[in-house]
């Protein structure tokens, strides 16, 4: 499995609404919604002297009233960015691992109450927002990244008692689908319906091509962790965020 692949499909299915490529580096700009989208990706080869580098992407992220941000993957070039990170001051913030499933044994749902939309609804986006606890001004800028990903989406909603209760993206490319933002409503959870969504979207992911699935998930959330587990996920590397300390931080999640 080409892990470095994972990291290029999730630059993709997670958009932000502009991207500036710099010497190799990845830097992407929404308005401080998420880290994922308002972070450097330092995965191609870095030519330029790495101390004038990093402070031109200060300068950069600074104007755009946005802390610094890094992605460290174990492909980051330079390899010692991690350690000049950190010898400047960059502290690491959500450690994450990235795990992934083989499709060809996976278990049937039981419970079908799903739905799952190819195009995102305002009814969906409504959900995700209560469910997330996104601000207005956040979900405008979700509404734009999400409209940007340019292949098959599957905008996923679990329904209990006529109420959606839980709800997720998953995106496919090249026979991979990626689980993003899987969340439930927190009066509903340890009840098994995050499983039985997810299980109903990879079986549509599966139905439309896909062979494997990705998710990346903060190390220390236990529940989630336990949960992808017994779906049958396993890791494959880690990642974390390194932040320039600023009093002016307005990204949200990871």
């Amino acid at each position: 499995m080409n892990n470095k692949l994972i990291e290029e499909l999730s630059l993709n299915h997670w958009q932000p609404l502009s991207t500036l490529l710099y010497d190799g580096w990845v830097l992407r700009f929404a308005d401080g919604y998420t880290k994922r989208a308002n972070s450097i990706n330092p995965i191609h080869y870095s030519t330029s002297d790495l101390d004038r580098k990093i402070e031109e992407c200060e300068h950069m992220y600074s104007a755009n009233h946005l802390p610094t941000t890094y992605k460290i993957t174990p492909f980051v070039h330079p390899a010692e960015l991690d350690d000049t990170l950190e010898a400047r001051g960059y502290s690491l913030v959500d450690a994450t691992s990235v795990q992934t499933l083989k499709l060809d044994s996976l278990n049937e749902p039981g419970l079908t109450s799903v739905t799952v939309n190819e195009t995102m609804t305002a009814e969906w986006l409504d959900n995700f927002c209560r469910l997330n606890t996104v601000n207005e001004e956040n979900k405008n800028v979700m509404k734009r990244m999400l409209s940007s990903i340019r292949t098959k989406k599957g905008f996923v909603s679990f329904y209990y008692e006529e109420q959606v209760v839980a709800c997720g993206l998953g995106v496919i490319e090249r026979e991979y689908i990626g689980l993003y933002d899987i969340v439930t409503d927190i009066r509903y959870r340890n009840r098994g319906f995050a499983e039985q969504m997810i299980l109903n979207l990879l079986h549509w992911g599966k139905d439309n091509g896909a062979a494997y699935s990705y998710l990346a998930v903060v190390s220390n959330n236990e529940p989630a962790l336990k949960l992808y587990s017994k779906i049958g996920y396993s890791e494959i590397y880690k990642y974390w965020y390194r932040v320039k300390n600023t009093v002016h931080d307005k990204t949200a999640s990871s």
